[in-house]
């Protein structure tokens, strides 16, 4: 437990992939005495561990579990979005909250920290089956052209990364457009903001070295057993990334060369679009403090306790 801070009442973690930041928030929350929120779109799925990152010793501190939420909470196949990540933010940080603690909030998904952080007023947008029925059988080009025109400015370009999400993203823009969005009830957030930096190229190597290891703990078998389970190729292709491109060659449409290739880059450009983001949040006005990623992680930990003392 720690004392009252009324100048914080969050402290959140954020980096691309591969940067180390559910060890640096474990660890920080461990000599807080407090809890950590994962902000990462894909981690909320049972059974999606080495695909998504899922790094569960690193919330293991000196022998001791650090309490975790919004890990593991749906089955593979139903579509988390936005709107559920913030509904559920607040849910679980009320709860911290109501423990006296102060929640340390980690995660590399820039929309779903920003819609927290920036106290986004969301609602949830139901199916529209006469709009789906009007976009079958068109292009991810042409979609992408409709979607532009909702939405000129198109900061998230994995709601383009397959047909699937396109539609659901022309979905969403309509529905804003066509629907006021209602003033829930949300909390102050007063969050102090760390970014975990390491250089490009140190970058680029922790991914492809972080890849080749969940290759050989199974990563393969982990996207084999969910397409086993019931789930269709395309299912597990709308999660993108590893699970596009290892499914694609499970079912023989990619060699095991061609696939880790062609995943390695698709990461390496995914990373950049994270940091991308985190810098376009900076312009919105989102201050964040930039670590060494390099340093230790006592030296870590100590220098986010002395901002927040600050």
């Amino acid at each position: 437990m720690i004392k009252e801070n009324l100048k914080y009442n969050l402290i959140t973690i954020l980096g691309p992939t591969a940067t180390g930041k559910t060890g640096i928030a474990a660890n920080l929350a461990s000599q807080m005495g407090s809890e950590v929120i994962s902000a990462d779109s894909r981690q909320v799925y049972r059974g999606m561990d080495l695909g998504t990152g899922k790094d569960y010793e690193d919330y293991f501190v000196d022998g001791v579990e650090v309490p975790s939420h919004l890990v593991d909470i749906e089955d593979a196949g139903v579509h988390y979005n936005v709107y559920r990540f913030q509904t559920d933010f607040i849910r679980v940080f009320e709860e911290i909250k109501s423990r006296n603690k102060m929640p340390v909030l980690c995660g590399g998904s820039g929309l779903y920290l920003e819609a927290v952080l920036k106290n986004y007023r969301l609602i949830e947008v139901p199916p529209n089956k006469e709009l789906r029925k009007n976009l079958e059988g068109k292009s991810l080009t042409e979609l992408t052209e409709i979607l532009k025109q909702l939405k000129p400015e198109l900061h998230n370009h994995t709601d383009v990364e397959t047909d699937r999400r396109a539609v659901r993203a022309i979905e969403i823009e309509k529905y804003y457009a066509e629907n006021p969005i209602v003033d829930t009830s949300y909390p102050e957030i007063k969050s102090l903001n760390i970014g975990v930096d390491f250089d490009r190229e140190m970058r680029r190597q922790r991914i492809t070295t972080r890849l080749k290891q969940r290759l050989d703990e199974g990563m393969l078998d982990e996207v084999q057993t969910l397409l086993d389970s019931g789930l269709t190729p395309d299912q597990l292709i709308y999660y993108g990334l590893e699970y596009k491109f290892l499914t694609l060659h499970l079912i023989g449409e990619l060699s095991f060369d061609e696939m880790f290739a062609k995943l390695e880059i698709a990461i390496h450009q995914f990373a950049k679009r994270q940091m991308t983001w985190f810098r376009g949040m900076e312009k919105r006005g989102t201050k964040i403090h930039w670590i060494n990623g390099h340093l230790p992680m006592d030296k870590k930990v100590g220098e986010i306790l002395e901002l927040m003392n600050a």
